[in-house]
């Protein structure tokens, strides 16, 4: 009884220490990585606008070729979807894209449904770096409800390497080409 006793007390305390910790974390989060690509904007742009190319340098997209794809729309403009339903690693949702600015800047909405409902948006932009060069930058944003807006604090990290991953694998790509 005392061990059950221990147990309790100890689970109670972390239930309560990550409910304080809630109140002090923002609810909103950004997450950025950046990557200089050697291909001018045009070109890159023009690549990362279409989400079905994302099966070449997304780690998510990537993590099950298997997984089931249907899209609604025409790639590359605004209002073009890409709903998946795949295994665990990858789960079930959409992509939208809600906004372009030509070779600047490309929105999408992200609605999970599997393995939890959240949205998020995120954003991949393009800038010019020097003459034959471009700077992409991809940002996941969003807000979270307390007390889930404790898990903000560990975000940066596991979405932010995945990020950075996948920034590596599209400038391996598109400098191959």
């Amino acid at each position: 009884m005392k061990i059950l006793k221990w147990i309790l007390i100890v689970a109670a305390s972390l239930v309560a220490l990550v409910l304080i910790v809630a109140l002090f974390v923002s609810k909103k989060y950004e997450i950025r990585r950046d990557v200089v690509i050697n291909k001018p904007v045009e070109q890159l742009f023009d690549y990362v606008k279409h989400i079905k190319n994302q099966d070449s340098y997304s780690v998510w997209s990537m993590a099950d070729p298997n997984k089931k794809q249907t899209f609604t729309g025409e790639d590359g403009t605004v209002g073009f979807k890409n709903y998946w339903n795949g295994n665990k690693d990858v789960g079930e949702g959409e992509q939208e894209i809600t906004a372009i600015e030509a070779n600047k800047k490309v929105d999408i909405l992200i609605r999970f449904k599997r393995p939890m409902e959240n949205e998020m948006t995120s954003f991949i932009a393009t800038k010019p770096n020097g003459a034959n060069a471009t700077r992409v930058s991809w940002v996941i944003y969003g807000e979270s409800s307390y007390p889930m807006n404790a898990m903000n604090l560990m975000l940066d990290g596991m979405l932010g390497d995945d990020i950075g991953q996948s920034l590596t694998n599209l400038k391996a790509v598109l400098e191959k080409q």
